[in-house]
């Protein structure tokens, strides 16, 4: 089973990395964006020739949710370009597509969490140009997931965790947001699901369980509460003040609560998944 991973100097992608080992089983390529630029089409398929995947898992995007408000362009040139390319690049190799997407396709303006199903109303250029790229991938190629996920943390790349750990050694005190929900996602968790995802279908494949997923860590919190459990492990003591969103504004508007419905994916995949404080405490130790 060979797998084809873009975006590996991202922090899924070098989660992915991180496990691959275990998985003798599966030959991976991975493709940092300079090996692999995923908005040349012509790149993609010498890669895709070269290599012969059964799967491409497709961790590269465009994640700096500020900077795409006065970025739209590039934005969109990797997160619905990038897509539309591997779709197409896919189809043409009969390859199966994992691409990873994003709580921010939804306005956040619920309370309970979001399935599959619920309406999509990004409300900024990145969340905009991820519902894109998903629409792009669906028009395309039917032998795609779209996983989405949310909050994503990790040991590798830049993430809200390692944020909080630098400034928890730089500062006596911090103020961070209280009243945006959703749930941490630990990348390696993350990188698990999608490979028992890729390895079922190897499988089974099956056509009936293709499409669109959640993925998350179990539970929920706030910003200030995942920061306050992130020193709380490491035993950083520090003056930490929850504050409405309103005193921290941002270029992009961020969803006030979105918890992801992991039910399809826990029902079809039989998927154990951890809560967001047990993998975080995990991760840590």
């Amino acid at each position: 089973m060979v797998v084809v991973v873009t975006g590996a100097s991202g922090q899924l992608g070098q989660s992915l990395q991180f496990i691959a080992p275990n998985y003798p089983e599966i030959t991976f390529h991975f493709y940092n964006s300079s090996e692999l630029n995923i908005t040349d089409l012509e790149k993609c398929k010498t890669i895709f020739s070269k290599t012969k995947p059964d799967f491409c898992i497709n961790t590269a995007a465009y994640t700096a949710v500020d900077k795409a408000e006065s970025e739209p362009e590039k934005a969109y040139s990797i997160n619905v370009t990038g897509a539309e390319n591997l779709a197409k690049v896919c189809k043409e190799f009969d390859t199966v597509l994992l691409h990873i997407s994003t709580d921010f396709v939804f306005d956040g303006n619920v309370s309970k969490p979001y399935t599959e199903e619920d309406i999509q109303n990004p409300t900024g250029v990145y969340g905009q140009t991820k519902l894109d790229g998903e629409k792009a991938i669906q028009k395309l190629w039917e032998k795609h997931f779209i996983i989405r996920t949310s909050w994503v943390y990790s040991q590798f790349g830049n993430n809200f965790m390692k944020t909080m750990l630098r400034l928890g050694s730089e500062r006596d005190s911090l103020s961070v947001v209280n009243d945006q929900v959703g749930t941490p996602t630990n990348a390696v968790d993350l990188a698990e699901a999608i490979v028992t995802i890729a390895l079922t279908y190897n499988l089974q494949p099956t056509n009936d369980n293709l499409g669109i997923f959640n993925f998350s860590n179990e539970g929920q919190c706030s910003w200030y509460d995942f920061a306050k459990k992130i020193f709380e492990i490491h035993k950083i003591k520090i003056d930490l003040q929850p504050i409405p969103t309103s005193s921290y504004p941002t270029p992009a508007k961020r969803p006030n609560y979105s918890v992801l419905d992991k039910g399809k994916i826990k029902n079809i995949f039989g998927l154990k998944i951890s809560n967001w404080e047990e993998s975080l405490k995990e991760q840590s130790e």
